[in-house]
């Protein structure tokens, strides 16, 4: 069997030689489909692996806690908040947690600088904040504990914040207006671009307490509580613990549901990876039809080959050659044409992933992993062979007596 695979590769590829323009033509349609789908798997598997590394900065062993509240809440006004406790029962009474740090969005109004004036999201935090977010300054220094403990009127702002008050380029010990209120700029964070179109780096942070006292004189303020696990492996025991110690805090009984929520960074990531593999099977998918398309193009270029060698078919039968010598023959040919084709498509579709990606402004350098192109490879084979069944079999079951006598 294996000599007359061997036979019939020789045989094939002679064919494929001497009919080249043919043999390009034929191939066009599963070349131009390759390339369709590489591409499209390369630009959407570059974007899925940058997302998930900007992702990635936020530390898989960071959770947040905050109160869950529906639209029915906000509907009815039943708002729920977590306590001044919950934080402290993080801190000091939970095993396993390693940095605890609260974040409250300050509801301050427009940050000004001279005659700018724009409204980025200011957040209340503690000096705890830029270990769980691994977020560091790019100039000056983070807020401290002390600036928490004293209240003091202290920012630490963005490079986009930085950009558009049009402040100096070193603006440390500049000041800068929160509402009414004016706080000295003490340090800039690193810049870390956008994701999704949003940027990450138009924001002010200020010492939480200091936050809290602004919001003047509401009795309850929304925060929540960003927390490390000590030892990553026991991420789901501490998760655990916290749930029963808040649920206590909160005088839940057994049979009311949580009023909080308990989230992890990961999530986000994993949730937006299975968004983007859906969305590379369906595009590859719309994309690949056109591989059908080829496919059928292949088997009709194959079945008008059968009817030209006729005669050539009936010799190799007079000869001795076999049905199943006939069929594999031209199962080979069709395959060899469709696996030639997909090979170009391949090395033309990774070319242009690259040259598409490079065209578009910061957008992530597109990656071909090997998986898709031996797919996309071995797929094209499978084509080949699937839609030279029918030409496989007219030839095989030609006549050998008619097939000589054909002009």
């Amino acid at each position: 069997m294996m000599i007359v695979i061997i036979e019939a590769l020789r045989a094939a590829l002679a064919n494929i030689l001497a009919n080249r323009l043919r043999s390009f033509l034929t191939t066009l349609g599963i070349l131009i489909g390759t390339a369709a789908v590489v591409a499209v798997v390369a630009l959407m598997q570059g974007f899925s692996s940058s997302i998930s590394a900007q992702f990635a900065d936020l530390g898989g062993s960071s959770l947040t806690v905050d109160a869950l509240n529906k639209r029915e809440n906000y509907l009815s006004g039943d708002i729920r908040y977590l306590k001044t406790t919950d934080l402290d029962l993080l801190r000091y009474r939970i095993e396993g947690i390693g940095h605890v740090a609260p974040t409250m969005r300050a509801q301050i109004g427009k940050v000004s600088y001279r005659a700018e004036s724009t409204a980025p999201a200011v957040y209340g935090i503690t000096s705890e904040y830029q270990l769980i977010e691994r977020r560091f300054t790019n100039q000056g220094r983070f807020l401290v504990r002390a600036d928490n403990d004293s209240r003091r009127r202290v920012a630490v702002i963005g490079e986009k914040v930085r950009q558009d008050q049009k402040l100096p380029a070193k603006p440390i010990d500049s000041y800068i207006q929160l509402g009414h209120e004016w706080f000295k700029v003490v340090g800039v964070m690193e810049p870390r671009g956008e994701v999704l179109g949003f940027n990450q780096d138009q924001y002010v942070l200020i010492p939480f307490d200091t936050a809290v006292a602004l919001q003047g004189s509401q009795s309850k303020v929304q925060f929540d509580i960003n927390f490390t696990v000590a030892n990553i492996a026991d991420i789901d025991a501490v998760k655990a613990r916290v749930t029963r110690a808040l649920r206590i805090n909160h005088g839940l009984r057994a049979s009311q549901p949580d009023d909080f929520e308990i989230r992890a960074p990961d999530q986000i990531a994993k949730t937006f990876e299975q968004i983007t593999s859906m969305g590379t099977l369906v595009l590859g998918g719309i994309v690949g039809i056109s591989l059908l398309v080829g496919g059928i193009g292949i088997m009709t270029v194959m079945l008008v080959s059968v009817t030209e060698r006729t005669r050539e078919i009936g010799i190799l039968k007079a000869l001795g050659a076999t049905r199943r010598d006939i069929l594999v023959q031209f199962l080979i040919e069709a395959g060899l044409l469709s696996l030639i084709g997909g090979l170009i498509g391949i090395a033309i579709g990774y070319g242009l992933g690259h040259g598409i990606a490079m065209l578009i402004p910061n957008f992530p350098p597109a990656i071909v992993p090997l998986w898709a192109s031996l797919g996309a490879a071995l797929f094209c084979a499978l084509v080949g062979v699937v839609f030279g069944i029918m030409p496989a079999s007219k030839a095989a079951n030609l006549d050998p007596i008619e097939a000589l006598r054909y002009e």
